[in-house]
């Protein structure tokens, strides 16, 4: 496969780019007369490659509508009148209403490259046809194997923004293929049920034509590329969401068994920068920094407000903060052993936390290396832990928790306070911090997943999943409402009365809905 570099100015190309491979840096070909370009595997190669540099964008608003709705994060200058700052209170405190610029924003950017993407699937002759992906008749001149693999991974790729977009504002519209304005405004909402129909025919076809070459003989321009593992990894997610546990098990044994990932040997190593796409990253939306505009921004986003260049250079923005309640849920004792796990994630600046975890040096404002973790070794071990299930307390789901623990610095409990530091879970009934039902074996997994996920915009996901994101996140306004949330105009109960079932959802945009003057679109239930 042709390498993913990026394509720039004659001038920067000519030069030497470092050893890591990035995502290209180009825009979608122009809507006008798209049909005149895909028509060799290069011109082909070139469109998916700025469909890579497409996932960047919705990660602005992506950590806004997930992180921040759930209880790692909150909004720190809780009585700020700054737009921007009003608008993040609305979404940390369920206030948000069907104009939220971030709602829109995010549904914005994930359908944009949506677009592309149906641009190079059609150009490859791909089609969804009645539940299921069709390869047909081709536009370009490829080869079929070349066709196979740049479908696959455009596949891959759709199916990842569905995902999102699915489990963000239920059921969405299914835009299979390029349409014009006004065909599309002849599109309505999908059910829930067909949007996860369309995901995993998507998955299914990009599994089925992916090549499976384990990590380590991977080629080194295909290093970025979605792969076999990834597909996987990512149907298993969405079987695990449908509660399909069986299914979703026997693609995560087959990653784990011979992807030839796993898991780095220290956590903090996971995120280097000098160590990006390593073994335990399955998947990742990649940055490059040196004033391509390709860089990462969230280390200036999430250092602290008017930290200077003490934390990064350019100064931070202060948008996100870690909840105190996460900072306390890390094991970090003053004797004894340490999460190793909090001080990668969470820093501290002035007694104030910050979010640390993409934090690297940067030269330029917003102009960061770090990538960004979709799918990683530890989520496809811990997300087969809860496929099985639990087993007993010597069994291999709660073997599963104690080897993510372990890595992150814990050591076998013998005699005294379990909580006094960090442990693994013991292994015999009789020891009463032993896991020995499957309540507290569900606490002790989305905990753990919790503080090894941290910032990967999972937790809220997650929440989802256990069916308890209503009573988790309204605990969680519990925890710091003295400390924090009283400081704004609403009670307790006025706060914990926002978060309903229904309004977990994100809203239609109502952009959406109001310029659609040829159907008639439904909004979510709550707004």
């Amino acid at each position: 496969m042709k390498s993913l570099k990026y394509l720039i100015s004659a001038a920067i190309l000519s030069l030497s780019l470092p050893a890591c491979q990035k995502i290209i840096d180009v825009e979608p070909i122009s809507n006008e007369r798209v049909e005149d370009y895909y028509y060799n595997y290069n011109e082909v190669d070139v469109a998916l490659t700025g469909c890579y540099k497409g996932l960047q964008e919705p990660l602005r608003s992506e950590w806004r509508v997930t992180d921040l709705r759930s209880d790692n994060l909150k909004l720190n200058v809780i009585n700020s009148s700054a737009a921007e700052n009003v608008f993040l209170l609305h979404l940390d405190t369920y206030e948000l209403n069907t104009n939220h610029p971030d709602v829109y924003d995010y549904w914005l950017a994930e359908y944009k490259n949506i677009r592309s993407i149906n641009y190079v699937l059609r150009s490859l002759g791909v089609k969804y046809v009645n539940g299921q992906i069709e390869f047909g008749e081709r536009l370009a001149q490829v080869k079929d194997s070349e066709r196979d693999q740049l479908a696959a991974e455009a596949l891959f790729l759709r199916a990842y923004h569905y995902f999102n977009l699915v489990r963000l504002y239920g059921g969405v519209f299914l835009i299979t293929e390029p349409v014009e304005a006004d065909n599309a405004r002849q599109i309505n909402r999908s059910s829930v049920q067909d949007c996860w129909n369309f995901i995993i025919a998507d998955l299914k076809a990009a599994e089925s034509k992916l090549k499976r070459v384990p990590y380590s003989s991977m080629a080194r321009d295909d290093v970025g590329r979605a792969t076999v593992w990834a597909a996987k990894g990512l149907l298993a997610k969405v079987y695990l969401t449908l509660d399909r546990k069986s299914d979703a098990l026997l693609l995560l044994n087959d990653i784990i068994n011979n992807s030839g990932h796993g898991l780095e040997s220290t956590y903090s190593s996971v995120f280097a920068i000098s160590n990006e796409m390593n073994k335990e990253i399955l998947f990742a939306v990649r940055f490059k920094a040196g004033g391509l505009g390709m860089g990462n921004w969230m280390a200036n986003y999430f250092a602290p407000l008017a930290s200077g260049n003490a934390v990064v250079n350019g100064d931070g923005r202060g948008h996100s903060y870690p909840s105190t309640n996460l900072s306390q849920a890390y094991k970090t004792p003053g004797a004894g052993n340490k999460d190793l796990r909090k001080d990668v994630n969470i820093g501290t600046y002035v007694s104030q936390l910050y979010t640390k975890k993409y934090l690297s040096q940067v030269l330029i404002e917003d102009d960061a290396e770090n990538d960004f973790p979709v799918l990683r070794f530890a989520d496809i071990l811990l997300m087969k832990a809860e496929a099985m299930g639990f087993d007993g307390p010597a069994g291999a789901s709660v073997s599963i928790i104690n080897q993510i623990r372990q890595r992150a610095g814990a050591t076998s409990f013998s005699t005294g306070d379990f909580n006094s530091a960090f442990y693994l879970y013991p292994t015999a009934a009789s020891d009463v911090n032993a896991i020995t039902d499957e309540e507290k074996f569900e606490t002790a997994l989305f905990n753990e997943r919790r503080l090894e996920l941290a910032f990967e915009n999972q937790r809220f996901f997650d929440l989802l999943r256990t069916g308890k994101a209503v009573e988790y996140i309204r605990s969680y306004f519990a925890d710091e409402f003295d400390a924090h949330y009283r400081k704004y105009t609403l009670t307790l109960a006025q706060l914990q009365a926002l978060v309903t079932q229904e309004r977990l959802l994100l809203p239609i945009p109502q952009r959406e809905i109001d310029t659609n003057t040829q159907i008639s679109i439904a909004q979510n239930d709550g707004y």
